[in-house]
């Protein structure tokens, strides 16, 4: 299962990354209404570099397209935004196709915008100053709500902060929210906003802006990363992954009850990056050996594991807006991206099989078509 073949393709280039997500279909939409030559392959955005020292290696925004026929990355970026002396650490994608806001080790926080050169999507740096994000120091955490007219941060400093977008209004701002906010996520309603970090997790109701719930960790664990289920409705689920001792787990959350549900072992390495389809079916979880696992959100049983997908750190995951596909990204430099693989139904067959050879055996040994002894 580790071995590269069609379902998996993967690139190196030449930066350590960060962050990776695919760019929505929205942003292709909206320069194709301009009757601009965009190519149908999906773009995937991804953010690294070597920092602030001499080492040669630039700090840049990258697109990379994706190939379907081919199951392969394009072996080059198709367009590339030098950052400067910033490096690029998280990125947060506007569902509406705006374009990406980002956080840099240097703390700070900048706004990019889609452009096209003609020929296919690229990105701008953008006139739209961020003002309430300016010197606020490194942010850990960047997302957009469903709807993306909200957009919630969280800082090394413990600071919870969601905004109106693109007014840039506050509508919470909590100072200790945790020591450091490690990750956030809004239900899929846009209602509630979970935030983990050192300590319990901590749900928000974004309508009164205001703490409503608070996910206690039982004996060593230790939350990192944190996604509500895409679906709304009965089968909305919470989902925190943990660390516990050396492995990773991952602990599903009543929405309503705020209750914990389960507790799943997945992985005897931690887990360092995590995400979940848009149709709920399915979870990528990252260790820092770069394994890479799909897992079944309906019975939580591994589907598929990719042993060494990256020779380090698995950096980011994100799943393609029809759920059949996984970019994922490391601090090796490379970029891949896994197919999802419809299960295996050979096996109830075989199931079947032997049941009715059973029975037959049973009624002809019963006729006295079969000797007694076979």
């Amino acid at each position: 299962m580790g071995e590269a073949g069609k379902e998996f393709s993967c690139k190196n280039y030449g930066v350590p990354l960060y962050a990776a997500a695919w760019v929505p279909s929205a942003a292709v939409r909206l320069h194709t209404a301009n009757e601009l030559k965009i190519p149908a392959k999906p773009l995937v955005v991804l953010a690294g570099g070597g920092g602030e020292g001499n080492t040669g290696i630039p700090n840049a925004l990258l697109l990379s397209a994706f190939d379907s026929e081919s199951c392969a990355l394009s072996d080059q970026p198709v367009a590339k935004l030098g950052t400067g002396s910033d490096l690029p650490y998280r990125i947060g994608v506007h569902p509406g196709g705006e374009g990406i806001i980002c956080s840099f080790l240097t703390k700070k926080c900048r706004w990019f915008e889609w452009d096209s050169n003609g020929q296919t999507l690229r990105l701008k740096s953008s006139e739209k100053v961020l003002k309430p994000l300016e010197d606020v120091g490194l942010q850990l955490a960047l997302t957009f709500n469903t709807e993306g007219n909200l957009l919630a941060v969280g800082g090394e400093d413990g600071k919870l902060r969601v905004f109106k977008w693109p007014a840039m209004e506050s509508i919470l701002g909590e100072t200790n929210a945790h020591p450091s906010v490690e990750d956030l996520d809004f239900s899929p309603d846009g209602k509630f906003l979970v935030s983990v970090g050192s300590g319990p997790g901590r749900i928000w109701d974004v309508a009164s802006s205001s703490s409503v719930a608070s996910l206690p960790q039982e004996n060593d664990e230790i939350f990192r990363f944190c996604r509500f289920s895409r679906s709304i409705g009965t089968d909305q689920v919470l989902y925190i992954t943990t660390k516990r001792d050396k492995g990773g787990s991952i602990v599903k959350w009543n929405p309503t009850s705020w209750e914990r549900i389960s507790s799943t072992f997945v992985s005897r390495d931690p887990v360092t990056a995590f995400n979940v389809s848009p149709d709920g079916k399915l979870l990528a979880v990252g260790t820092t050996e770069g394994d890479i696992l799909i897992i079944s959100s309906a019975n939580m049983r591994t589907r598929t594991v990719i042993k060494n997908a990256h020779r380090l750190n698995v950096t980011a995951l994100a799943f393609s807006s029809d759920s059949r596909a996984v970019v994922s990204a490391s601090y090796d430099s490379s970029s891949r991206v896994t197919l999802i693989k419809d299960e295996k139904k050979g096996g109830l067959w075989i199931i079947v099989f032997f049941i009715l050879l059973a029975v037959a055996l049973y009624y002809a040994k019963d006729s006295g078509y079969l000797p007694l002894e076979l």
